[in-house]
C-alpha cells in the first residue's frame, strides 16, 4: 500500500513574531530534522509564501535551508497556493490569479528551481470549479480536495483510480482521506498500529491512502505528535510517496464533478448547502458585513490607477488584509476570537480609508461596517451566543470522535503516556512549562481511557 501525505504550513501576515518563533521551534524545525533523519520518508508540503517571508524575518532561515536540502533530495514536493491565504471561491478572478502569481514569485525567489509546483492547493482546502478552471488556466496538473466533495459521502472511492474533473482538460483531483486524516490530526491515532488496524485489509492491496493536515499539529498543536508520525514513516510498512508520483502508479482515470467544499466540511453544510459556512454563513451576520466590507475594499481599490504613487502602498495592504483568519474566527464553529475578527476588520478599513481617492460616503461605510462587526461580536459573546454555537460545533466534533473511536490496548495507552512523560520533564527541564503542561494535559485524556 501506498501512502502519500500532504502538510499545510501557515502563519497569518500580521502574526506576532512571538508565535512564529514558538511554532517554529515546536513543530516546523522538528518536521524538518524529522525528514532529514529518514531519506525514504515523503511529503508533500505547501508553505504560504506569507510564512516563507516570516520565517526569513524572525530567525528561521533555517528551516527554509533545510525544506531547500529535502527538496534536493525529492523528499518533498512543493505545492502552489495564495500567498496570503485568502478564502479563494469567494473573490473576484483577478485577486484570485494575483495571490497565486505572487506566492510563485516569492517562493521561487527563496526556494530557486526548486520550487516547481505541479499541483495546487487552495487555503482551507477551498474547493470550487471556478478555482479548478483557474488552477487549469495557470498549468497546474492537479489540485486537492476533500472526501466529501466527492459524492457527498466518505468511504465510498476507489483507491485504486486517479480522478480527473468533468469539463476541466487535464486536470486531476486527489481527494484527501477524511477519516485517517482526522483520527491522526485528533491524536487518536498515535501509534502505527492503530493506523494499521484501521486500514484493515486495505493493507494487503495496492490502494493509496491520502491524508493531509496542517503541519502545525505536529509538536504545536499536538505535543509529541511528531513522534508518532515519523515512527509510521520509519515503520516502512507504508511506502511513502509524493502527490504527484501517483501518476507513475495508477493509470485508471475516472471522471468526476466535486461538489464546493473545504477540509471542514461537515455533511450538514451540504444539506442546508452552505459549504463554506465558517467563512461564509449567510445567517451569520459578521460574516455578512465582513464580506461587504471586503468587496467594498477591492471596489474602491480597483478605481485607483497603477500610476499614481499610492497604489503600491494600497495594493500590498489588500493584498495582505484578504487573509481567510478573520472569517474563520468569526464563525465560532467553535472557533472565535474577537482580536482575529477586529484585527481583519481593521485592516480592510484601513485600506479604504488611506486611499486619496475614495469619495467620503465609501471611507463613511468602511469606518460603519467596521464598528458593526465589533458591535455585534461583542454582543454575541456577552448575549451567551458564541457559547452556545460553540458547544453546538463541540457536540458535532464529539459525537464524530466517538463513532470513529478506535479502541487502544491497555499496553499500548501505557506506552504512549509513558514517552509523552518523558517529553513533559525534558520540556520543564528547558523551561517550557506551557509546552510540558500541555503534555500534561495530554496524558491525562489518555489515562482516563486506562
Amino acid at each position: 500500500m501506498y501512502w502519500t501525505n500532504f502538510l499545510h504550513i501557515y502563519q497569518p501576515p500580521a502574526q506576532k513574531p512571538y508565535w512564529i518563533k514558538r511554532v517554529a521551534e515546536e513543530s516546523y524545525k522538528k518536521l524538518m530534522n524529522g525528514f532529514l533523519n529518514d531519506k525514504d520518508a515523503k511529503v508533500t508540503l505547501n508553505i504560504n509564501a506569507c510564512l516563507t517571508e516570516l520565517l526569513i524575518k524572525n530567525k528561521g532561515k533555517d528551516i527554509l535551508e533545510k525544506l531547500k536540502t529535502l527538496a534536493a533530495r525529492g523528499q518533498v514536493e512543493f505545492t502552489a497556493s495564495a500567498k496570503y491565504h485568502p478564502f479563494l471561491p469567494l473573490l473576484p478572478e483577478a485577486e484570485i490569479v494575483r495571490q497565486i502569481k505572487l506566492n510563485e514569485q516569492t517562493n521561487k525567489k527563496i526556494f530557486g528551481k526548486l520550487y516547481q509546483p505541479r499541483g495546487f492547493f487552495s487555503p482551507e482546502m477551498a474547493y470550487s470549479k471556478k478555482i479548478a478552471k483557474i488552477a487549469s488556466k495557470l498549468g497546474y496538473l492537479w489540485v486537492l480536495a476533500d472526501e466529501l466533495a466527492y459524492n457527498g459521502k466518505v468511504n465510498v472511492m476507489d483507491h485504486n483510480l486517479l480522478y480527473k474533473i468533468k469539463g476541466i482538460k487535464n486536470l486531476h483531483v486527489f481527494f484527501r482521506e477524511r477519516d485517517a486524516s482526522f483520527r491522526i490530526l485528533s491524536a487518536q491515532i498515535f501509534s502505527p498500529k492503530l493506523l494499521y488496524a484501521m486500514l484493515g485489509a486495505r493493507m494487503h492491496k495496492t490502494e493509496y491512502l491520502l491524508t493531509a493536515m496542517d503541519g502545525e499539529t505536529f509538536g504545536h498543536h499536538r505535543p509529541g505528535l511528531e513522534d508518532m508520525l515519523f515512527n509510521l514513516y520509519a515503520d516502512k510498512k507504508l511506502k511513502s510517496v509524493t502527490i504527484s508520483e501517483l501518476f507513475e502508479l495508477y493509470n485508471k482515470v475516472k471522471m468526476v464533478e466535486p461538489l464546493d467544499s473545504t477540509w471542514a466540511l461537515m455533511k450538514k453544510d451540504l444539506v442546508r448547502k452552505t459549504p463554506f459556512s465558517r467563512w461564509h454563513n449567510p445567517a451569520n451576520p459578521i460574516h455578512v458585513k465582513q464580506w461587504q466590507l471586503t468587496y467594498l475594499a477591492i471596489k474602491e481599490f480597483n478605481k485607483i490607477g497603477f500610476k499614481q504613487k499610492f497604489y503600491p502602498k494600497v495594493r500590498k495592504m489588500l493584498d495582505q488584509a484578504i487573509h481567510s483568519d478573520q472569517y474563520w474566527w468569526a464563525s465560532a464553529q467553535p472557533w472565535w476570537s474577537i482580536e482575529m475578527i477586529e484585527g481583519g476588520a481593521k485592516e480592510l478599513m484601513d485600506t479604504v480609508l488611506v486611499i486619496p481617492s475614495a469619495s467620503k460616503k465609501a471611507k463613511e461605510q468602511a469606518k460603519k461596517l467596521y464598528q458593526e462587526i465589533l458591535y455585534t461580536s461583542f454582543a454575541w459573546q456577552r448575549s451567551g451566543k458564541v457559547d452556545q454555537l460553540v458547544k453546538e460545533s463541540d457536540e458535532d466534533v464529539t459525537q464524530r470522535i466517538v463513532k470513529q473511536q478506535t479502541f487502544i490496548p491497555k499496553k499500548e495507552l501505557e506506552r504512549m503516556i509513558h514517552q509523552l512523560k518523558k517529553q513533559m520533564q525534558t520540556a520543564a527541564k528547558a523551561l517550557e512549562y506551557e509546552r510540558a503542561a500541555q503534555i500534561r494535559n495530554r496524558i491525562r485524556e489518555l489515562e482516563e481511557k486506562l
